[in-house]
Parts: C-alpha cells; structure tokens; sequence
C-alpha cells in the first residue's frame, strides 16, 4: 500500500522543496514532479505517477490545484484511480478518496462541476435567443459568405483541438497501441483498445487508424505502427494477445486470461467456441513461450498462472 506523491510548479525558477518536505512528512517514498502549467494536461511525470499507482496506493498533492487547476480533469484524475483500485488525498484540503467523508467531498465536486456545465449551456441559449431576437444571424459572417481564408482558419483550429484532445489522452490508450502494432492487424487492436476498463473514447478501426496517423505526424507515435501488419496463425495471433495482457497484468492467473479472452475480447477458441478454458490459455502460453513472447516468465514455477 504505497504513498506516492505528484509536486508541481509553474516554472523552472519555482521550487519544489517544500511541496516535498510535506509530501516526505505523510510518507511518500516516491516523488514525482513536473515544472509545466496545471492547466497543460501534457505532464510526463503526472502520467508516471498514474502509470507506477497501483490497487491500494495513495497517490498524495500538497493542495489540489497542483494535480489539476479545472474539476473535470481533477475528476477524471479520480476515475483513474478509482478503476485501479487506488486513492487520491490532497494534504490542506478535505479530500481523501479512500473515507467515505472524502469520496462524498469528491462526488459532490463531481455534481458542481455538472452545475457548471448545465449553468454555461443555459447562458449560452439564452444568449443566441438574444441575438436572434435582435435580428442577428447565427454563425460567422465569413463562412456564410463562403470565405476561402475563414474556412482554413476553421479547418486549421479543428485540427488543433482534435490533435490537442488525442495527446491529452493518448496515455490510456497509445500504450497498447505501440506494444500490438504492427504485429497485430488493427482490428484486434480495436478489440484490445475497447476491452480497456474504465472504457477510452469511442474508437471505430478507421477513427482509431486517423488518431495513430495524427500522433505520428506531429511526433507523438513511431511511424512503425502504422505498417502493415503480417498474416499471423489464429494461435499466434491469441500468444501474442496473452502475453500482451500478462505483461500489463502479470498477476493474472489462468481462469483471468480465460475469462478475458471469453468475455472481454470475444476471441473464438481453436475449435471456434466462444468460452475458453484454463488449460485451453495453458496451450496459449506455452506457444508464447515458444516464439519467445515471455522469456522472463518460468514456464512451470511462476505462482500466478494457476488455474
């Protein structure tokens, strides 16, 4: 049951000491720190400290505006948590996930927030009405009139607000991504993506290729997933699949993997049945073992993968 703590600053002439010395005095062994904006949702050490939570652990801030400046980020933040079975505590305000006082204090943010979004949608009808009462026209002047410029600023701030949203999220979800492709074709890939618990943004297999496009052309993927992908056999298509998940999940014991593939997956069985067996994800990892897939696992010994 690990402490981690998560410090920032706004800039590299900030200092951390004393979010540390805090952090230090409720036990946290392992510190990460980030020196960028809390509104920049792009911070490789908070995406650290999420990746090293696991069930059980705490993850600990000074104050919440060093984890997250809005409440939707701070809630999905949370989620996150909350779906690996870990907890978020901030030290000067009343929030700490793992009472029952502070998941209300957090649930109740959750509501706020809502609030919010409802009250902004609100003013924002109203304001149209307004306008349209007035004899206003609803929309830009220049793309009404079909102006080239106008349409390619339009076009250019799509493609920036979509890029922005990719990279926010990209940890969830481009992991798994880069460690299947292109060994895998894409819609295995897609079945993996969705099986993500708590569940991703909605991918189809052409959004899915257009968002992996979109990362490596602004530097955010190697342009190596987007080969083709080789003809695999059924058999090593699932070893590849198995030690994929057992790499993310090496506790997992047999009747998991079963239940995975059965359920999550829907992956059809050698003889094209639908419900695996343990001794059925034996026979898979013994031909993971086999191409190498899991060279650091015994294949007699290790404890975990027991029926």
């Amino acid at each position: 049951m690990a402490l981690i703590g998560y410090a920032r600053v706004s800039t590299e002439d900030q200092d951390t000491a004393g979010q540390r010395l805090a952090l230090e005095q409720q036990g946290c062994a392992l510190i990460f720190e980030d020196r960028a904006s809390g509104g920049s949702r792009d911070r490789p050490n908070l995406s650290r400290a999420l990746a090293r939570v696991g069930e059980g652990d705490t993850l600990i801030v000074v104050r919440i505006d060093r984890l997250a400046r809005s409440l939707v980020h701070l809630l999905e933040i949370v989620e996150q948590l909350r779906a690996k079975g870990a907890y978020f505590r901030s030290i000067n305000d009343p929030i700490d996930t793992s009472s029952a006082q502070g998941m209300l204090m957090t649930q109740m943010l959750g509501a706020f927030a809502e609030f919010e979004r409802a009250l902004i949608r609100e003013r924002t009808r109203a304001g149209l009405a307004a306008a349209m009462a007035r004899g206003a026209k609803p929309g830009n002047p220049k793309m009404r009139a079909r102006d080239p410029a106008a349409i390619a600023d339009i076009g250019y701030a799509h493609k920036e607000r979509y890029l922005h949203a990719l990279v926010d999220d990209r940890h969830r979800w481009l992991p798994t991504v880069e460690r299947l492709r292109p060994h895998l074709p894409w819609s295995v890939v897609l079945r993996q993506i969705r099986a993500i618990k708590p569940p991703v943004r909605s991918f189809s297999e052409r959004t899915l290729v257009k968002a992996c496009r979109a990362l490596v052309k602004a530097g955010y993927a190697d342009a190596v997933i987007l080969q083709a992908a080789p003809r695999l056999p059924p058999d090593t298509r699932v070893a590849r699949l198995v030690a994929d998940r057992l790499k993310t999940y090496p506790e997992a014991s047999l009747r998991d993997l079963a239940g995975w593939l059965s359920r999550d997956l829907r992956e059809p069985t050698p003889r094209g049945g639908i419900h695996w067996s343990a001794e059925g994800v034996r026979r898979v990892l013994e031909r993971a073992r086999g191409l190498g897939l899991l060279l650091d696992r015994e294949a007699s010994s290790d404890p975990c993968l027991i029926a």
